[in-house]
């Protein structure tokens, strides 16, 4: 039996009640009822995917707390962006797997941040084992939507992404349960280029352009904006399955349309990401002042779901699940 619709993933797992990308934030995800787990993917100096979501990772482990790795601390420029902290791909896998993991919004997400210190960090194979066990428990079968983090960086640094995360892949699945998403979309065609099956999707932002199309073109990059018109959604599906865009995108006036006009092109559409604390709410769904209570959140999930879209990228899994189910009961 197909997966109802829209798709529900879980973001990073159910990171908005565990540390994200820890195991208990994947297996509570599959527990809560998720169809898919999205992971960040980086890598390690000796070529190891692990499962950060970015590859600075002082905010979500205890590396700045660990004195044998103060000489790791370092200034980058990543896509454009100038970053001090620790880089995964300074780190052997076996110094990586000895940090510990820690709420990465721990004002916000305070009871998540109870759980800091808990656990390690994991390898992308270790969540491909995670999502056959989750089958296997459940009897429902979970898919990965895996995003490539900085691919045209860590091609820079002789880390060639698309390489490594094609060959952990295509051993892992024939497609059924892969879904691979990235802001770059030259690294999607690498991917499936290399053999991998599944489908390809391109996350754009509500503004500015691709790190990708910036390294080749400087200031003549394409901005998302005008991969989001009509010519240029005719253009993306010759190439991608389907387009993931920030959720304003969809929550401003007319915002359905641009749904309506990417199925139209013959694309899906994804939507990131969908949140119940006031900070992340869209300003007509908070209630209260304070930052980390949750707002109307029902609101503003069914108001998305509203648009048709294919799948929601969430937080808190078991809210995706109840949203869907109630947009459902409406139709």
């Amino acid at each position: 039996m197909p997966p109802p619709r829209p798709l529900v993933i879980g973001h990073r797992g159910a990171s908005g009640y565990r540390p994200e990308h820890t195991r208990s934030a994947y297996e509570l995800a599959i527990t809560l009822g998720v169809d898919a787990i999205e992971p960040d993917i980086v890598a390690t100096r000796d070529g190891v995917l692990v499962l950060r979501h970015e590859n600075e990772i002082s905010g979500t482990t205890d590396v700045a707390r660990r004195p044998e790795f103060a000489d790791r601390r370092a200034t980058k420029r990543v896509d454009g962006v100038s970053l001090t902290g620790w880089f995964t791909e300074d780190f052997t896998w076996a110094e990586l797997s000895t940090l510990r993991a820690t709420e990465r919004l721990p004002q916000v997400r305070q009871a998540s941040a109870s759980f800091d210190g808990t656990e390690g960090i994991l390898r992308l194979r270790d969540l491909l084992d995670i999502l056959d066990a989750g089958a296997e428990r459940t009897g429902r079968e979970i898919s990965i939507v895996a995003e490539v983090k900085h691919p045209t960086y860590f091609a820079s640094i002789a880390l060639p992404l698309d390489e490594l995360i094609a060959d952990e892949l295509k051993a892992w699945d024939d497609g059924g349960r892969t879904i691979v998403e990235c802001f770059e979309q030259t690294v999607l065609g690498e991917i499936r280029g290399r053999g991998v099956a599944g489908r390809f999707v391109y996350l754009l932002e509500s503004r500015g352009s691709a790190p990708d199309q910036v390294a080749r073109l400087g200031n003549k990059a394409l901005p998302y904006s005008a991969q989001l018109t009509d010519a240029g959604l005719a253009r993306l599906a010759k190439e991608v399955d389907g387009v993931s865009v920030d959720k304003s995108l969809l929550l401003k006036t007319g915002g359905g349309d641009l749904v309506v006009r990417a199925h139209g092109a013959g694309l899906e559409v994804f939507t990131w990401t969908l949140r119940p604390e006031n900070r992340f709410l869209a300003a007509g769904y908070r209630l209260g002042s304070a930052a980390r209570d949750w707002g109307d959140w029902r609101g503003e999930f069914h108001a998305v779901l509203a648009t048709g879209v294919d799948g929601i990228f969430v937080d808190h899994p078991d809210l995706g699940v109840a949203a869907r189910a109630e947009v459902a009961g409406r139709s």
